[in-house]
């Protein structure tokens, strides 16, 4: 485990050290290419900045307004005939948009259930299989400028269903209900 600490303290400035050799080996202009992929690292956060508040204001409208407990209500008795829990219906559907704002309802969770409950393990377990699909498909698109995104959307929707049903089952096997 001391390695393991030791190995994580050096990772970044070897990294960085081993990149800024290789640059004059390659004889590059090292600053002023670092100064040159800033600019345009500034130039891609101006132009995904409108998507990212859209998105924020999105959830927050989603959240306070009262929508998300209107759609947890119209999920719940179907999860319930699969044995999916309701209460993680909010999480997994924010969680497809806002990483912060599952992570305020994680936080929740945590508090009404407890951390070591089934709950709160599967909740956990989610966090940890799913992405925030529509966040990332606007941000990385946009940032290229990608318009037709075909399978994508299909795709990582699918993918983050199958981690939230990856999430419940491999919860209740390691640990039971």
């Amino acid at each position: 485990m001391r390695l393991l600490l030791v190995i994580s303290d050096f990772i970044i400035p070897v990294t960085v050290l081993f990149i800024v050799c290789f640059g004059c080996l390659k004889k590059v202009k090292i600053y002023e290419t670092f100064l040159e992929g800033a600019k345009d690292g500034l130039k891609t956060v101006v132009e995904i900045l409108p998507t990212l508040i859209g998105l924020i204001v999105a959830v927050e409208v989603f959240r306070s307004g009262g929508l998300l407990d209107i759609l947890t209500n119209f999920i719940r008795p179907l999860a319930q005939r699969v044995g999916f829990p309701a209460e993680l219906a909010p999480l997994s559907l924010i969680r497809l948009v806002s990483s912060s704002a599952a992570t305020g309802l994680l936080l929740d969770i945590f508090r009404n259930f407890g951390p070591d409950s089934f709950l709160g393990r599967v909740s956990s377990v989610m966090m940890s299989c799913t992405e925030t699909v529509f966040y990332t498909m606007s941000l990385y698109f946009l940032s290229v400028g990608i318009r037709k995104t075909r399978y994508t959307l299909p795709c990582a929707l699918l993918a983050n269903f199958a981690g939230v049903i990856a999430a419940v089952l491999l919860v209740g096997m390691a640990f039971g209900k």
